[in-house]
């Protein structure tokens, strides 16, 4: 059983560090995606652990835009396409962390082979009801033009309602961004993703779609089927909030009976003390 970890990184290079020795383990491989608006430099001196890589595309991702989903495609495939044949593929950021071992993990994940574990949110949520306007009205979060938001206005007052695309139904939730799948869902994803032009210049104009447009492609599918509706991540988000919390040594009781695999959000620079008591988790 093998695993190929993702890291979607843009700040902390030292607490990225502590991420991946937390995760070092003989079968994990550990590709990190560092955001083109960050220097590299600060974080080659990782390609010195073993089973460690940078994604090669890399791409400047704005908060809200296309651009972060679309760093995640190409990180999937570059994944792909490295035809290791991994048994699951599993997406966390820089500032998330293990709640236990690398051995943990890896024997959790072998006993469950085939599974998909994501986050959905009801229909009847507050989320799903406010993440319509999400697809349904145009954004131009990742243009670069001036005037961008005037136009975009303009263009959402004249235009009707977008409708989601290839008839699938609109799923996700706010914690749909972070997920582990399996290797063979992680095919069909960047299949369906990264050849799909009309799909990709669709999601273009949406607004945090890294929130749903996995979730809607997954769940729309067969691998819907194999889908467990939990993502495996402990998140605090308050209400009215834009940003998970972020977790500190008060949470540690929360975060261990959580009975999940990952936490976020961290920052060493708030709290450090809190990821030296995970690392002592079993």
């Amino acid at each position: 059983m093998r695993i190929a970890h993702i890291l979607m990184v843009h700040k902390n290079p030292r607490q990225v560090l502590r991420l991946v020795e937390r995760l070092n383990h003989p079968f994990f491989d550990i590709y990190i995606h560092v955001d083109n608006k960050v220097d590299i430099l600060e974080y080659e001196f990782l390609l010195k652990i073993p089973r460690v890589k940078f994604i090669k595309s890399r791409i400047t991702c704005n908060w809200g835009g296309w651009s972060f989903t679309n760093a995640i495609i190409q990180s999937l495939k570059e994944v792909v396409d490295y035809n290791q044949n991994y048994d699951f593929v599993n997406l966390i950021s820089g500032q998330d962390y293990p709640i236990h071992s690398s051995e943990y993990i890896y024997e959790y994940f072998s006993k469950r082979l085939g599974k998909n574990f994501l986050h959905i949110e009801e229909k009847d949520s507050v989320w799903f009801s406010e993440a319509l306007d999400r697809y349904e009205k145009f954004h131009f979060t990742d243009a670069k033009f001036k005037g961008k938001y005037f136009l975009q206005n303009i263009l959402n007052l004249v235009s009707k309602k977008r409708k989601f695309p290839d008839g699938m139904e609109f799923h996700g939730g706010s914690k749909s961004s972070w997920w582990t799948i399996s290797y063979d869902c992680a095919v069909y994803l960047t299949s369906k993703l990264h050849n799909n032009k009309e799909l990709k210049k669709f999601f273009k104009y949406s607004w945090g779609s890294d929130e749903f447009v996995i979730a809607s492609i997954i769940m729309n599918s067969e691998h819907g089927k194999n889908t467990t509706n939990d993502n495996l991540r402990y998140i605090e988000w308050p209400e009215d909030s834009a940003h998970p919390r972020i977790l500190s040594i008060g949470d540690l009781n929360a975060i261990t009976n959580s009975e999940m695999i990952f936490a976020r959000k961290f920052d060493i620079a708030v709290d450090a003390e809190i990821l030296d008591k995970l690392d002592k988790m079993p």
